[in-house]
């Protein structure tokens, strides 16, 4: 069985080749000469169909964009900003140049021009979008590299296989009507790993044994997850406290199933 450390790795090397396609991508859509001349040498005698084409890279982008931003909000958040700056355009900009282009202008064709109908100067054009895929891209390589690193702390992906080893045991409870006793596991779970999440991002919660809401609540007031999320995990804390605390209602088997889904979806996008 694979650890949680293969999986993140995995996940991560896959958008870090993707992001090298999408770059290779970019570049040939803007330079197309140069990159004909540099594959006829790369080629050599081989035939052209040889060569995997590239994918579209404004069909395909936005999904990688997707995928590559919620993963550095996980494992990198002090790059979150930077990531996202050189995709979305400056709030503050007043003019497009080389230098406030951004990914988003191009996906939108844009192009700055001056001149008459007959004779124009080009100002900015796509290709000042390519140095910006570039750094997201090492922005992913460098999440890469903590994974490698001797500083990474993996403590939190050996918790993680813990969690899944008692989520599974609250699953099998489930599956034998110990609705109770399940919901109570995948609750400890959820407890913990928020817990957890707030140690990550330095949140200090004033309780001295907070619960799941004082530990929501927290992370809420930090901007760490939004407003959706945070209902999610509350509705979560909801059954975990109805297996728990209230004994005149008997838990459903769908809402301790719903807790279990819950806190392991949890568990694997929250850190």
């Amino acid at each position: 069985m694979s650890s949680n450390l293969d999986r993140y790795k995995n996940d991560l090397q896959s958008l870090i080749t993707r992001g090298d396609l999408l770059f290779a991508a970019i570049y040939a859509e803007c330079f197309p000469r140069e990159y004909e001349k540099q594959l006829k040498e790369l080629l050599g005698n081989k035939p052209r169909d040889s060569v995997k084409p590239f994918p579209q890279f404004t069909d395909t982008y936005q999904i990688w964009y997707s995928e590559a931003k919620m993963l550095v909000k996980q494992l990198l958040p002090d790059r979150l900003e930077d990531f996202a700056g050189h995709y979305e355009r400056p709030k503050s900009r007043k003019s497009i140049t080389n230098e406030s282009y951004r990914i988003e202008d191009y996906l939108q064709g844009l192009s700055v021009n001056s001149g008459t109908a007959f004779e124009k100067t080009k100002i900015v054009g796509p290709e000042a979008a390519i140095p910006h895929v570039r750094q997201q891209v090492a922005i992913l390589k460098s999440v890469q590299a903590r994974f490698e690193s001797s500083l990474f702390d993996i403590r939190q992906l050996a918790q993680a296989d813990l969690f899944d080893s008692e989520l599974a045991a609250a699953d099998e409870l489930a599956k034998n009507k110990f609705a109770r006793a399940a919901g109570a596991l995948a609750g400890v779970v959820l407890e913990r790993h928020l817990g957890q999440v707030c140690n990550n991002h330095g949140i200090k919660v004033a309780k001295k044994a907070p619960v799941i809401s004082d530990l929501n609540n927290a992370l809420k007031d930090a901007s760490v997850i939004d407003l959706p999320q945070w209902r999610f995990i509350q509705h979560l804390a909801d059954i975990r406290n109805l297996c728990d605390h209230d004994k005149k209602t008997e838990p459903t088997a769908e809402q301790v199933n719903d807790l279990i889904a819950g806190v392991a979806k949890i568990s694997k996008t929250l850190f």
